[in-house]
């Protein structure tokens, strides 16, 4: 359903250096950088959701998307406690230490930071439970 996400930025190399160790350790590398954007996901497979970050095609700034967030399924709460450490020590900010949040569902897993633009990232598992 999703080809890709992308979000602005006002600091290509910053947003590099940030998204850079957080997709590592979720197993996805960059698969296109210019001197606009930066991609991550699957280089072999075309068909699989990537996410970006760049310069505004309009040349304009970079701006944050009042309720926009964009949530990765992560398969269980070791590594999304990592990926949320991983985030703070890159210039990230915490919108939600990981732990369970009940409100969403019994067995529902989350952190939530911003990237150093202040986009809205999401570290999620739907059954801790299940998965650990």
């Amino acid at each position: 359903m999703i080809g890709y996400t992308m979000v602005g930025t006002t600091d290509l190399e910053r947003a590099v250096r940030f998204y850079d160790p957080v997709f590592a350790e979720m197993g996805l590398k960059q698969c296109y950088k210019d001197e606009q954007v930066s991609f991550w996901g699957d280089k072999t497979d075309v068909n699989a959701p990537r996410f970006a970050t760049g310069y505004p095609f309009d040349g304009g700034k970079g701006s944050v998307g009042n309720g926009a967030m964009t949530a990765f399924l992560i398969d269980h709460s070791q590594k999304i406690d990592g990926l949320f450490e991983i985030a703070m020590s890159n210039g990230g900010s915490s919108e939600g230490a990981p732990g369970l949040r009940p409100d969403y569902g019994e067995g529902f897993y989350a952190a939530y930071v911003r990237d150093p633009d202040g986009n809205k990232l999401a570290f999620v598992c739907y059954d801790v439970n299940k998965n650990g």
